[in-house]
């Protein structure tokens, strides 16, 4: 079966380094990017497969081609940036211009002048000098995103920042790669004509892909969704998300930014939590793949004789880039602790400069022996991305000045509110009564077209089910000030009373019962309250006919309180 699917072997040896290596890593509590890394290293053509001509057996347990995972690890990539897309939205982006297009193109324009001197001064060609210091002045989205993200600092100012640097250099691939083709083909030409030809063209796709984006998405996904079917909804959103990744990635930009457009249009949807929830496990798998792929390219052996060499240039690009950059940003008047903080984070080298390193040496414009050694120096500083984040988070605190700048380390606190499971006609009720009470809330319903009116109206109702778990902590459940679920069906209802008293003790959870019985049993399963619909209605309906009867009102309020107390 391995000579009919040559990557089966390789699948099992990641499945099982995952499963097997990994829980490891978490109880040493060492970072599971750095573990992934480093599983790469041993499981790669340069660890335990160069002793396969001794040991057989290390064939099986081994991966000789990192390429055989190396697509899949790409698609980690795409889903880190397409979920971080769905959590911000276009008016953020707007307000991260300065970030993104004054301090990320300053970063790198500064960054690669002063790594050009130096390279210069060690007498490489001004060509080929200029060309390495813009590869070496890109850092890793993928490692300092996924690090932001198991931190829960996407949202501080470090990590805004950082996002905003992050996405203009993944813009700035564009060019790069461009002036990797134009120097290796040779031709005569206007490179500078043809640079902002391609430039261009990429902003225009960009901008055809938010507005064509913007009018498609809600009725196909209002259309998956409300077949009932969940895998239709799910194909749905992986063609959107794919989609728009081929497109950037055919007009020159990278698949990761198709992701993150893809995201920006899901953000502003009732689908953006549901969407989230379903992906994750895609985005986990995937995106720890690519880390292994990352280590595999490291070959410690043939590095070995030079090892001092390597190191040293390894250090002095982190020491470059993070001078460059602590200054640049306290020019942009981010802050002390925001500057430093940002400056260690981002000092590595990036996954898009192995791209272009390497595409540089199959087009002859970069000798093999530097190529090999660049992007050497460039997985070794990204291999130190789990140490430098951790070091950025010390000086960020040291010099917050006694929390001064608290927000530059410490994500803000959620906003405190209601969490409506069913939106229904009684979710809707209630949704009223807060709302009149400026009581904040939200509300999650399976039906597309209750979640469709109910945003036309202006309610903060997104499309999801309310039982999943997952679901409820992309919205932050663990924040909520109560839980209520208004679902009529019995067992939906206590599945959903059920799973959110056990994942989070600590919310009040409100239910709607069927009857008295019902209610008893939603009780025991961790309600707060339940209140039986048919029991509540018998009671005012009884209230009523009593007091028309000529019973005086109050008399006709003891009786009923007096059963309703009985329930």
């Amino acid at each position: 079966m391995s000579e009919e699917m040559p990557f089966l072997k390789d699948a099992i040896v990641f499945l099982a380094a995952a499963g097997i290596a990994m829980p490891a890593v978490r109880k040493l509590n060492i970072s599971p990017v750095l573990g992934f890394l480093c599983i790469g290293v041993l499981l790669g053509p340069f660890g335990l497969s160069q002793l396969a001509s001794q040991i057989p057996v290390m064939r099986h347990i081994s991966v000789s081609d990192p390429e055989s995972i190396s697509v899949a690890g790409e698609l980690g990539v795409v889903f880190l940036l397409f979920s971080i897309g769905v959590e911000m939205s276009l008016p953020q982006i707007w307000g991260l211009r300065k970030l993104v297009f004054g301090l990320g193109s300053a970063q790198i324009l500064v960054t690669a002048a002063v790594i050009a001197l130096c390279l210069f001064v060690l007498e490489f060609e001004l060509q080929l000098a200029g060309l390495l210091a813009l590869c070496f002045s890109l850092s890793s989205t993928a490692i300092v995103l996924q690090l932001l993200s198991e931190k829960m600092r996407i949202g501080t100012r470090v990590g805004r920042t950082a996002f905003g640097i992050l996405l203009m250099q993944d813009l700035a691939v564009v060019p790069i790669l461009f002036l990797v083709q134009a120097l290796g083909s040779r031709e005569p030409g206007s490179v500078s004509s043809s640079a902002l030809l391609a430039v261009a063209g990429a902003i225009a796709v960009i901008a055809v892909i938010l507005l064509i984006g913007r009018v498609i998405v809600r009725p196909l996904l209002r259309n998956a969704g409300g077949r009932g079917h969940r895998e239709t909804f799910m194909a749905a959103v992986l063609l959107l998300i794919l989609g728009t990744s081929a497109l950037t990635a055919w007009a020159g930009l990278s698949m990761a930014l198709g992701a993150f457009l893809a995201g920006l249009i899901f953000s502003s949807t009732e689908y953006r939590h549901q969407i989230n929830s379903d992906i994750e496990p895609f985005k986990g798998l995937l995106l720890s793949l690519f880390f292994i792929s990352v280590g595999m390219r490291l070959d410690i052996a043939s590095a070995w004789p030079d090892l001092g060499w390597l190191l040293l240039a390894s250090l002095s690009l982190i020491i470059i880039k993070a001078i460059v950059l602590f200054g640049l940003a306290l020019a942009f008047r981010l802050g002390l602790a925001v500057a430093a903080e940002t400056a260690i984070l981002l000092s590595e080298g990036g996954e898009f400069a192995i791209v272009a390193i390497g595409a540089a040496l199959v087009l002859g414009v970069v000798p093999d022996a530097i190529a090999q050694t660049a992007i050497l120096v460039v997985v070794v500083t990204m291999f130190a991305t789990p140490g430098l984040e951790a070091l950025s988070r010390r000086v960020g605190l040291r010099l917050s000045a006694r929390g001064k700048e608290a927000a530059a380390s410490t994500p803000s606190a959620s906003e405190e509110r209601i969490v409506i499971g069913g939106f229904g006609r009684v979710g809707q009720m209630l949704g009223r009564i807060l709302e009149d009470q400026r009581i904040p809330y939200i509300a999650i319903d399976r039906d597309p077209d209750v979640v469709a009116r109910a945003r036309e109206n202006g309610a903060p109702v997104y499309y999801g089910d309310a039982s999943d778990a997952a679901l409820l902590e992309h919205i932050d459940i663990g924040h909520a000030l109560a839980f209520v679920t208004t679902m009529d069906e019995m067992g939906s209802g206590e599945a959903l009373v059920s799973s959110v008293h056990r994942s989070w003790p600590h919310i009040p959870v409100y239910s709607r019962a069927r009857d008295p019985a019902h209610a008893r049993r939603l009780k025991r399963m961790g309600a707060l309250e339940a209140i039986p619909e048919t029991a509540e209605a018998t009671l005012q309906l009884s209230e009523s006919l009593l007091f028309g009867l000529g019973i005086p009102e109050d008399v006709a309020q003891t009786i009923v309180e007096r059963e309703r107390g009985a329930l």
